[in-house]
């Protein structure tokens, strides 16, 4: 059952940053100016939602399982693009966002949406691993 949930948070994930790296961040620069502020917010406020639970899932079933004793390599293996995620998350989009939140900048903007690909490809690997994994 664990594995099932693991499973579906590390997928949820994908397919959360696949719509945030071809959809959301993109869309940034047609808010416009006046209106990006607020646009910004009410974005990181509806996205945390989705995506807190999600992350949080994802390490506490990776957790669970490693704590049972026997350790996949498979699972073992998936926590290097786990940890690019959560790095990337902390050190580069969240000082992004926070730059972002002041309002649009363009510099930004551009970094926010090419350094988010390092999370779209540790995010899809870690998905493929899961679920070689699981089969």
């Amino acid at each position: 059952m664990v594995e099932i949930l693991h499973s579906a948070a590390t997928w949820g994930l994908v397919g959360v940053i696949w719509i945030v790296q071809l959809v959301i961040y993109p869309q940034f620069a047609t808010v416009g100016e006046a209106a990006f502020r607020d646009y910004h917010a009410d974005d990181t406020r509806r996205i945390t939602w989705v995506v807190g639970p999600l992350m949080l899932a994802e390490v506490a079933t990776a957790a669970v399982l490693l704590g049972r004793g026997d350790r996949p390599f498979w699972l073992v293996v998936s926590l290097a693009p786990l940890a690019i995620c959560w790095l990337s998350t902390a050190c580069l989009q969240v000082p992004l966002h926070n730059r972002l939140a002041r309002g649009f900048e363009t510099k930004a903007h551009r970094a926010l949406v090419r350094s988010n690909w390092i999370r779209t490809v540790a995010w899809t690997v870690r998905g493929a691993q899961v679920a070689f994994g699981l089969a």
